[in-house]
């Protein structure tokens, strides 16, 4: 703990009067020490993790903290505000601010460290102490853990000695509670415990064993309210006689608590804002479901409640371990984005139905010519020692593979969404798309609709005589039925028509209006780099050739979007061999794998450079990807395959042009990225080198990198 924090990164005169004001402060601390590296990346950072959720915590504390790309160590800032600041906690503003950086690849020690912190801001004497800490290196130690809290009796003047004689009973300093917040299976203190230890306040001494609760505790970030709320349940525990044992799933990874300290438990409480990893192993027990905040703030009301529940026999049904959505351990706020993780769910096993299929039949054109579509069976007839024979059969091996792809979308979709049992209704409407010729959009409908049906049937109460052929018979039957009656007599007509009028509307894109759309898809590739904007594209792409015989306008907008998809690593990758200066030594690492990764078309590549500098990198990135987009539409560029980049450039129409547009729009990113970056490092060293300036500003200054 001793090299987080140090009278340097303390200030206990904090004249911030915003939350914002206050992180700033505190981060310019850290980048003066050199343990951040991009003020405003970092602060961005910040205010993401804030945007999550507010940090502030019933008895004046904040603590605003993240992990970020901009950190070089784990650090703690501390600053004391005599006029409070707002942030977000119920009982007003908040007078102790922690700021904690965790780096984004931060090891598991150091983490652990940082989480005992956050217990420690449970324990009243470590904050009062803070508060009446009179220089920065008092309250620093405090923190550290070198000097515990001092007594009533201890805080005069001259009391060092007495603080000394009593730091053996003094509250548990941060560095020595480390091991408390890794041992996230750990009882509560004075818990009764298995092997027969003294049970906790308000047990009875008869031998009747106390009330036992299991929790799981969670935040978006994994540091600081992941180990408040574990912390604020044990000791609510340890008060009310309940033995509370709490599984810390934070940053710092977790441990699983035994499959027996479960079954012996009464009673769950689940405090998190992410979804809780493996769910399904407390599914049957009572059961209290609440944000993390609550854990800390009444975790009293949440014991009482779970024994309540226990004592009228409310328990969860046994399909509590989730869909497969739920159980990927990404935040589910709001419906938008469990639509969109469904979609991705479908389209994901989908794809490679695409790859596979896409890549045969562009692979049997090359091979059997452009005729080879009008071969006959190779049932029928197959000649060993002609390149047409074999044309055609990876031609039908191809055509075979598109067949799957609307009920595996359909399918997989209703997957994402209720489990195994939508996979039937699913497959079933999928089918039921293809033979009404729904295409893609019948697809999309169909598994939305057969994974709604299963779950309002999951949701009826069953007897239990018939839970057990529940999935096996009357869900797949009642699904179905209900899928296929709506897909072929209700909506199966008016969904043929759409993808018949986008089929037409592809087929007739030419001149202008080809390119603007070349553009468009080109920008949405290249805004977040694989997040859903760039999925939204490609899905759109996939989709036009997701048939036995797309249409021209369909692989045109295929080749665009994949062109389009290489721009942004390739770019960077030019960008550090050419200006190599501008950036850090681990981005010019970065770049050079970058050339390998934007070549396989794999955007993705680019995000280390986007996360760092996001201001300059990614409209760069959008205005090449726009270029190129454009380009590879006006050139009248076409692709079979969904994937491949360079590797799949002899399958594709016109593919000297093709990597032309690709060589253009990786020079114009990259030449932007160098003119916004070049002009940004003109600032430090002009601040830098001014004569008005003081050294204070001029060592400060020297600290940040000419990459920032």
């Amino acid at each position: 703990m001793s090299d987080m924090i140090t009278a340097d990164l303390v200030d206990l005169d904090l004249s911030a009067d915003t939350k914002e004001a206050a992180a700033r402060a505190l981060a310019e601390r850290m980048v003066a020490q050199g343990r951040v590296t991009d003020l405003e990346g970092f602060l961005a950072d910040v205010a993401a993790r804030e945007a999550q959720m507010p940090t502030g915590l019933d008895g004046g504390i904040g603590i605003p903290h993240c992990r970020s790309a901009h950190v070089t160590e784990p650090t703690l800032a501390f600053g004391r505000s005599a006029a409070g600041i707002d942030f977000g906690a119920p009982d007003g503003p908040a007078d102790l601010i922690f700021l904690i950086a965790a780096p984004a690849g931060a090891d598991d020690a150091h983490l652990t460290i940082l989480s005992a912190l956050a217990r420690q801001l449970m324990n009243t004497e470590f904050t009062d102490a803070l508060r009446s800490a009179g220089d920065t290196g008092t309250a620093a130690a405090l923190i550290r853990g070198d000097e515990a809290p001092a007594t009533e009796d201890s805080a005069s003047s001259g009391a060092q000695a007495s603080v000394d004689a009593s730091e053996d009973s003094a509250a548990t300093p941060v560095a020595a509670s480390a091991g408390a917040a890794a041992g996230s299976t750990a009882p509560a203190p004075g818990a009764a415990t298995e092997s027969g230890s003294a049970p906790a306040p308000g047990a009875t001494g008869t031998g009747e064993r106390p009330f036992r609760i299991v929790a799981v505790t969670s935040c978006p970030t994994g540091i600081a309210h992941t180990y408040m709320a574990a912390e604020s349940l044990e000791n609510a525990g340890h008060e009310a006689g309940v033995e509370v044992v709490v599984e810390t799933q934070g940053s710092a990874g977790f441990t699983r608590l035994d499959p027996a300290v479960i079954a012996a438990a009464d009673g769950v409480i689940f405090a998190h804002d992410v979804p809780v990893r493996d769910k399904d192993r407390f599914a049957g027990k009572p059961t209290v479901d609440v944000g993390v905040k609550a854990g800390i703030n009444r975790p009293a009301e949440l014991i009482s409640e779970v024994r309540g529940r226990a004592e009228r026999g409310e328990v969860t049904a046994g399909a509590a371990h989730g869909t497969p959505v739920e159980r990927a351990g990404d935040s589910t706020e709001g419906y938008g984005t469990k639509l969109r993780k469904w979609l991705m769910s479908g389209v994901s096993y989908m794809v490679p139905f695409v790859a596979a299929g896409g890549l045969l039949i562009a692979l049997g054109f090359a091979i059997g010519g452009w005729k080879v579509n009008k071969a006959p069976s190779v049932m029928d007839h197959f000649v060993w020692t002609q390149t047409g024979s074999w044309g055609a059969l990876l031609f039908q091996i191809g055509v075979v593979s598109f067949g799957f792809l609307v009920p595996v979308l359909a399918g997989y979709i209703a997957y994402g969404m209720a489990d195994r049992p939508g996979l039937v209704p699913g497959f079933v409407g999928g089918s039921i798309a293809l033979t009404i010729n729904a295409g893609f959009l019948g697809g999309l409908a169909a598994g939305l609709i057969a994974g709604g049906v299963v779950m309002a049937i999951q949701k009826v109460n069953i007897p239990a005589a018939l839970r057990g052929i529940m999935p096996v018979v009357v869900i797949p039957l009642i699904s179905s039925a209900i899928v296929g009656f709506l897909m072929f007599v209700v909506i199966g007509k008016p969904i043929a028509s759409a993808q018949k009028g986008l089929t037409d509307w592809l087929g007739g894109l030419t001149g202008t209006n080809a390119i603007l759309l070349g553009a468009l898809l080109g920008l949405m590739m290249c805004f977040d780099l694989g997040g859903p904007v760039n999925k939204v594209a490609y899905t759109f792409a996939t989709a036009g050739i997701a048939v036995a015989s797309p249409s021209d306008s369909a692989m045109k907008i295929m080749a665009a979007v994949m062109a389009a998809g290489m721009v942004p690593p390739l770019a960077m990758a030019l960008a550090t061999t050419v200006r190599g200066k501008l950036f850090t030594q681990t981005e010019r690492e970065n770049g050079k794998a970058a050339w390998v990764l934007g070549a396989s078309f794999i955007s993705e590549g680019a995000i280390p450079f986007a996360a760092a500098d996001p201001l300059r990198v990614i409209p760069s990135a959008m205005v090449g990807g726009a270029i190129t987009g454009a380009l590879s539409m006006g050139f009248g560029a076409t692709l079979r395959a969904p994937h491949g980049g360079v590797f799949v450039v002899p399958l594709i129409g016109n593919p000297f042009l093709y990597l032309i547009a690709i060589a253009v729009g990786v020079c114009v990113s990259a030449a932007l990225v160098i003119l916004l970056k070049g002009m940004r490092k003109q600032a430090p060293e002009t601040t830098a080198t001014d004569p008005a300036a003081g050294p204070a500003t001029a060592s400060k200054e020297a600290k940040q990198p000419v990459a920032a």
